[in-house]
């Protein structure tokens, strides 16, 4: 392609083609993300600044608002004050004008002698001399235009070798004719309903706005578009899975019922008997089911997946039952097989350990129709494993599943299909991340559960609490010592040294803190046969004091286990607190979850103020979505979603649910989105979802 030829510009144009960018530029805009017309259009600014123009120093008076261009000729730091200052003095041709920012220490590297500065504030006097208080400012760069426009308008994301203004004066020169290229998804009537601003006038405004109300509208507009593509690709894919293959039709009656509840030593809960019957429900028609189950730790999850497995075995069907580790697969077949002792269902367990003829035996007699329920890792979806006749899978912890294993677990059948999760999930992501499952909800644990009491203990009280651990261990009660992983950000041989600090406090604890108690250690990098006996060990009561990783941290099931100390707490996630604090409180006694931390963080001390406040996993949930963002809580890689760069989920919730609702309606009406005045609407949601969420056999 030569140079930019304006007949030729489409949203898949290299952006080195459009005039003022050329090759190299197109290399700083590719590290941002950006390679096409279409990737620019949707670089969107970090923040828009609307200033007055600027005025020279010698006319901004007292009580104004003004924006200033000048040199910095002398900063101060001044530490010793009751509240420390950082000072400047800015001067034009004009004059002089000092400028202050309080608390400023973080300016000492920012600002410096010799720098033009763009500062926008309200002037004051102060001891006859006027000044600014913690103006805004822009540090202006040589080359940088500093007419009144280029102050104001949209800030861009940048980089070390494209500047923010550079980007804006680019997408200023030719917005117009990038935005004519948007086609509009949504006809007149469609737009004035939900009081929606055009999409092209949308992506005008939002890279160029002439005003703050106008731009509030060109954001809603295109959040809104952002949001209604991605739940028109759930509708589509939800659609797709009833309506492809169907399911066996599995039948209940009083008699299946009552031959399953024999099974259960106690009273179901009125969560458990009301989630039962939604599942019976789904497994009564053709359409597969597709449920998010989702309950607290130790909520009885299971029992609903052994009943709706036992409805499947009823119906002459093979149940899958996978699990992320293989401690939890264990895990639940040791509560598969407690309940069902004695009774005639054939069982089989399938873990990485399962090798040579002892594997192959097993796996014949799946094909073979000679096993019911099969309970495994994600071994499960190996291609070596073939079901005589698959009627229901049940996935535990869904979020440490991507979609893309959840789909090869079908292999062109259409199960029923379970979804557990015990990391509770705010309605907002339980309506994107699981927008094309439906959600069942357990929300009160069954009677007989201790009380959780949970402390923040500081590095003063210490001894205190150990001692007290120590009284709790004489009285026959077991704790965990939970050491964290390490961050994602560090490199794998660092993995080696956080494994070190669980070992090094093993022996602290062992030899100098608990010696007359027996402490075992537990991490990842054991043999599958050594995390085994520890943890047989563990729940016979042979050990007192468990220190370990967080291997521990879905599943591990040992009701006399009253303590659980973690260590460095500010430096877990909370799902991830909650999930360890699920360990305790699974007997009878009262239990003690001690958060030792030491921390000036903000967002780490709401979070341990939080676990010390509630044991709601759901308001533990909807915190942690405000604190994080939902971005970070359900990767893109684990749910096939991309990442939105407009819209917030969290914020924008009001705005999810319209769109939800009107991509709903719209596949209700036109399922594979067929009719003409559909075909835009399905070239964007194929293009943008098609390989995500495996639909491009729709188009």
């Amino acid at each position: 392609m030569t140079q930019q030829d304006a007949n030729q510009i489409t949203l898949e144009t290299p952006v080195q083609f459009i005039k003022g960018v050329g090759p190299s530029r197109a290399k700083s805009f590719a590290e941002l993300g950006v390679e096409t017309v279409g990737d620019m259009l949707e670089y969107y600014p970090r923040d828009w600044v609307f200033l007055p123009e600027p005025v020279k120093i010698v006319d901004a008076g007292p009580n104004q608002s003004v924006c200033l261009v000048g040199i910095v000729e002398q900063t101060d730091w001044q530490p010793y004050r009751k509240v420390p200052i950082f000072e400047i003095t800015l001067a034009d041709e004009t004059g002089y004008i000092r400028a202050v920012w309080f608390h400023g220490r973080y300016l000492v590297n920012q600002l410096e002698p010799g720098q033009a500065l763009l500062v926008h504030g309200k002037v004051t006097k102060y001891k006859h001399q006027l000044q600014l208080s913690n103006p805004k400012f822009i540090v202006l760069q040589e080359d940088q235009p500093r007419g009144p426009e280029a102050f104001s308008g949209p800030v861009y994301p940048a980089s070390a070798k494209l500047a923010s203004w550079q980007i804006k004066k680019i997408m200023r020169s030719h917005i117009d004719e990038f935005a004519a290229l948007m086609p509009e998804l949504y006809d007149g009537a469609f737009l004035k309903k939900n009081e929606l601003m055009p999409r092209q006038e949308a992506y005008r405004q939002i890279h160029d706005p002439v005003d703050e109300d106008t731009l509030t509208e060109a954001k809603r507009r295109l959040k809104y578009d952002e949001l209604f593509l991605m739940q028109t690709g759930l509708a589509l894919k939800r659609y797709h899975v009833q309506h492809g293959a169907p399911a066996v039709v599995m039948r209940s009656n009083d008699k299946i019922d009552s031959r399953i509840r024999k099974r259960f030593p106690f009273m179901l809960t009125e969560d458990q008997e009301q989630v039962i019957a939604e599942v019976v429900a789904d497994m009564g028609k053709e359409i597969p089911m597709n449920r998010l189950l989702q309950g607290d730790v130790g909520s009885g999850k299971t029992v609903v997946a052994l009943y709706a497995a036992l409805v499947a075995v009823a119906n002459k069907c093979q149940a899958a039952i996978m699990a992320p580790t293989e401690i939890l697969a264990r895990q639940h077949f040791q509560s598969i097989e407690r309940f069902l002792k004695g009774s005639r269902v054939r069982r089989e367990l399938i873990v990485g350990g399962l090798t040579g003829k002892k594997r192959t035996a097993v796996l014949e007699r799946i094909q073979n129709g000679e096993v019911d329920i099969i309970v495994g890792t994600i071994a499960l979806i190996q291609e070596d494993i073939d079901f005589a006749n698959l009627g229901l899978v049940v996935i535990d912890e869904q979020h440490k599943f991507g979609v893309h294993q959840r789909a090869s677990l079908r292999k062109g059948r259409s199960p029923h299909c379970l979804v557990m999760t015990a990391t509770p999930i705010p309605r907002t992501l339980a309506m994107t991340a699981f927008g094309d499952l439906d959600v069942s909800t357990i929300k009160h644990s069954p009677p007989g559960r201790g009380e959780v009491i949970t402390r923040w203990v500081q590095p003063p009280n210490r001894n205190d609490a150990m001692e007290f651990i120590r009284q709790r261990l004489r009285a026959k009660k077991q704790a965990y010592f939970v050491y964290p992983r390490i961050d994602s950000e560090n490199n794998v041989d660092s993995e080696k040294t956080d494994i070190k600090a669980a070992v090094d406090e093993y022996h602290i604890l062992n030899e100098k803190v608990f010696p007359e108690f027996k402490v075992a250690l537990l991490h990842g990098q054991m043999t599958s046969d050594e995390k085994k006996e520890t943890m047989a060990d563990f729940r016979a009561g042979k050990i007192d004091v468990l220190v370990s990783t967080v291997v521990i941290e879905v599943g591990v099931d040992v009701p006399n286990a009253t303590i659980m100390v973690i260590e460095n707490a500010n430096r877990f996630g909370l799902a991830q607190l909650h999930q360890l604090r699920g360990r305790i409180g699974r007997g009878q006694s009262k239990s003690y979850c001690l958060l030792f931390a030491e921390t000036e963080d903000e967002t780490a001390i709401s979070r341990l103020d939080i676990m010390t406040r509630s044991r709601d996993g759901f308001e533990i949930a909807e915190h942690d979505l405000k604190l994080r963002g939902p971005g970070e809580l359900f990767s893109a890689r684990q749910h096939g979603l991309p990442d939105l760069k407009i819209a917030n989920i969290v914020e924008d919730f009001d705005l999810l649910n319209l769109a939800r609702r009107d991509a709903f309606s719209i596949i209700d009406g036109d399922p594979t989105l067929k009719q003409s005045e559909h075909s835009t609407l399905r070239q964007e949601v194929i293009a943008r979802f098609g390989d995500k969420l495996g639909l491009v056999d729709v188009g």
